[in-house]
């Protein structure tokens, strides 16, 4: 987008006017991973957050913190542990891309979270919005990135004209066009600040009715949870992981008759759950993978 077809300087001020006032009267200002620079921290806080509401993450990044203090001891540690902490948030195959991305930073790094883009999209579980976010939130680098709330935030107050033809949803609003009104926007604006701004911003639109999901290239409908394989491969972990102190070691006849529902759902959840690395075959039985 050329800045002559985008918004104008006035526009952008204006939005910028509207972000920053309601961060200042209304912002989440108190969120732990607001009060910390630790670049190790952040990126706990930004993979829990991912998919998942700031209300929900809250108990489970303090917990988890207290567990895990520093990467050394999350890359020293069992997968099996990570995962009893991380039992309830959902997803649970963030908690080992998590553990391994620690691990990998341990070794590669010297159990320095890197601040180079390029060294940090190169670590499990961690793309270019997680790359960015770290950077912006621990060192207030001047990234620009694109999450569901900014998403919103953009979408609501600009008309993001179609770059693109031969879409595959028409008339549906791809990330990069949003981006080249986000540079614009960010310039001049201190990283952290802005991008803290623009999030909040987002979910009181959102809170307030704004539904522009479907506008986005990128929305997915979440399929619904009960039945759903996600609930059976939560299910499957629960039950190898009780008790906590001593992962199960169990057949598969067994740990089919603890999970419902069965057959053809529930080989799909375990074939899925080995394929992530979470789960493995010992003996014939099953077990929180060692890896």
């Amino acid at each position: 987008m050329s800045k002559k077809s985008g918004p104008s300087l006035r526009q952008i001020n204006k939005f910028r006017r509207v972000v920053l006032d309601y961060f200042d009267k209304n912002g989440r200002h108190n969120l732990l991973w607001r009060e910390t620079r630790d670049p190790y921290k952040i990126l706990v806080s930004e993979i829990m957050l991912q998919q998942t509401q700031v209300d929900r993450v809250v108990p489970y990044y303090d917990k988890f913190l207290r567990a895990f203090p520093t990467v050394q001891r999350l890359g020293r540690s069992e997968l099996s542990k990570v995962l009893t902490l991380w039992s309830g948030l959902g997803y649970n195959r963030r908690a080992k891309l998590l553990r391994d991305c620690a691990k990998e930073i341990v070794e590669k790094y010297g159990g320095t979270v890197p601040r180079d883009r390029a060294a940090l999209e190169s670590l499990p579980g961690i793309g270019p919005y997680t790359a960015g976010a770290v950077r912006a939130f621990a060192w207030n680098e001047p990234d620009v990135f694109i999450e569901t709330n900014i998403r919103t935030a953009f979408l609501h107050h600009f008309n993001v004209p179609h770059l693109t033809h031969g879409r595959k949803k028409s008339g549906t609003v791809r990330d990069e066009e949003i981006l080249e009104i986000a540079k614009r926007a960010a310039q001049g604006q201190e990283a952290r600040r802005w991008h803290w701004a623009l999030m909040d911003y987002g979910a009181h639109l959102k809170r307030s009715g704004v539904k522009l999901n479907q506008k986005s290239a990128h929305y997915t409908k979440q399929s619904k949870f009960e039945g759903s394989i996600r609930q059976i491969r939560g299910a499957i972990l629960r039950a190898l992981k009780t008790p906590a102190s001593k992962p199960q070691i169990i057949s598969r006849c067994h740990l089919e008759s603890q999970v419902t529902p069965r057959g053809q759902e529930f080989d799909k959840a375990l074939v899925s759950l080995e394929r992530d690395g979470l789960i493995s075959k010992q003996k014939g039985k099953w077990r929180i993978s060692e890896a």
